[in-house]
């Protein structure tokens, strides 16, 4: 008995000295937390080498040293040893010795207009996702392909969140809009043997590129009236089946089409998908997305999902809520293929099969259903888990899976469900309360 009082006190007492380490943080706001970001990227940038060299390491690990203990456990304390020294402490201390001027900028930054307050918190993000993937060229081409992944799963959410729907149907939307971006490129501004010699000068690409990227997100949005129409007209899992049914229908087009390769694959893209086009194009989905949930639209969305006899009922127009719904989400995964063709400068109809649609379920599923923050979290985590676990090839399709099963058992509705994004609460100041000193 008292062995059992003696380990229940220490651990009482290691609860109280974690709180009282954990208080001065409980107030830095966003910019605090941006800002001791931006000291550990920089930090990485002109010392990450050198450190590594003495470490043991042969250069700057580029996901944290996760593919590097995999590959050789020996250096598990040596990628650890670094990671606290350049993210851990320079986080900490930089936000700790900031709060006080991070609350009065914030303070400051909220007296204008909500969009200015925004666009500061984004340009400095920018600048932290903007250091750390100078490193390398892998840290880009992950860090895009990312937030092209966050968009996919706000997207599907959208319709298997906030719609409660089931559908299958993204890789096919997603591989019309790459395909239309791609055609559109290359046609017009590429000497190729798709279209022959270029209509246009190439000049004017990066300044048309948008174009094309939203006619891909149309003629997504317009292949979705194939699965919505018949879909909606009935009821129970009548969209999985047939969503799937058009993935199928779409890929089998695209493989019989000489006219963009067919399964020989489309290449010869334009790089003009870089990283601050990529994070542009997000930041307005997240934006877009989030406004639309919130919207009058998106609580009749909600209405329909929990009851749609009721919501009937209630006058809500419950057929074309989920038809908006639904080509609203198809659109962003057109815009996301146009995006991710342009980024990989190359497609090929098995980039959209049953695989990427698994992926893109589970981001969904794994962060949260009818959460935006939960579709930001789902997203990254799974994307950098699955390049972090690349090295052990299929096994990493062994433990992404068992992980899924874990969070589907004890937290069914995903990590962080039924969230919305509160932009002014995330961006306002956190000064103390009252009667602190």
């Amino acid at each position: 008995m008292g062995g059992e009082r003696g380990n229940g006190a220490n651990s009482e007492r290691g609860r109280s000295r974690f709180r009282n380490l954990w208080k001065p943080y409980s107030r830095v706001p966003l910019l605090g937390w941006f800002f001791g970001a931006l000291v550990a990227v920089t930090l990485e940038r002109l010392a990450g080498t050198p450190l590594a060299q003495f470490l043991g390491l042969q250069k700057i690990p580029v996901l944290f040293g996760f593919s590097v203990m995999l590959k050789n456990p020996v250096l598990i304390p040596n990628v650890i040893l670094y990671t606290l020294i350049i993210y851990g402490v320079p986080t900490a201390v930089a936000t700790r010795l900031c709060i006080p001027l991070a609350n009065g900028i914030a303070a400051s930054l909220f007296r204008f207009p909500m969009a200015v307050t925004a666009a500061a918190h984004l340009a400095l993000l920018y600048a932290i996702l903007h250091v750390w993937a100078e490193i390398s060229d892998y840290r880009v081409l992950v860090l895009r392909l990312t937030l092209i992944a966050v968009m996919l799963t706000l997207s599907l959410n959208v319709i298997n969140g906030y719609m409660g729907e089931f559908s299958c149907s993204h890789p096919g939307f997603m591989a019309l809009g790459a395909y239309c971006a791609s055609v559109l490129t290359i046609g017009l501004f590429v000497n190729a043997q798709l279209l022959g010699t270029a209509s246009l000068p190439a000049a004017l690409g990066p300044f048309l590129f948008p174009v094309a990227l939203i006619l891909g997100g149309l003629v997504a949005s317009f292949g979705a009236l194939f699965v919505a129409i018949p879909s909606f007209r009935t009821r129970g899992d009548y969209l999985a089946i047939i969503s799937l049914a058009f993935l199928f229908i779409v890929k089998s087009l695209i493989e019989n089409l000489e006219f963009v390769r067919g399964p020989r694959g489309l290449s010869g893209q334009p790089d003009w998908a870089d990283l601050p086009t990529v994070f542009l194009w997000t930041v307005l989905c997240v934006w877009s997305i989030n406004n639309f949930v919130r919207s009058t639209i998106g609580k009749a969305l909600n209405a329909v999902r929990d009851n749609e006899m009721a919501a009937d009922a209630m006058t809500v127009d419950t057929r074309r809520t989920k038809m908006v719904a639904f080509l609203f989400g198809a659109f962003w995964a057109g815009v996301a293929g146009g995006l991710f063709a342009h980024v990989m400068r190359y497609v090929n109809p098995g980039n959209f099969g049953i695989q990427n649609l698994a992926e893109v379920l589970a981001m969904v599923y794994f962060g949260g259903l009818n959460s935006v923050y939960g579709s930001i979290v789902g997203a990254v985590s799974i994307s950098l888990l699955g390049e972090a676990l690349r090295p052990l090839e299929i096994f990493k399709w062994i433990i992404i899976p068992l992980l899924l099963i874990l969070v589907m058992i004890f937290r069914p509705t995903g990590l962080i469900a039924f969230r919305d994004l509160d932009v002014a609460n995330l961006l306002k100041p956190k000064p103390k309360p009252d009667g602190e000193g």
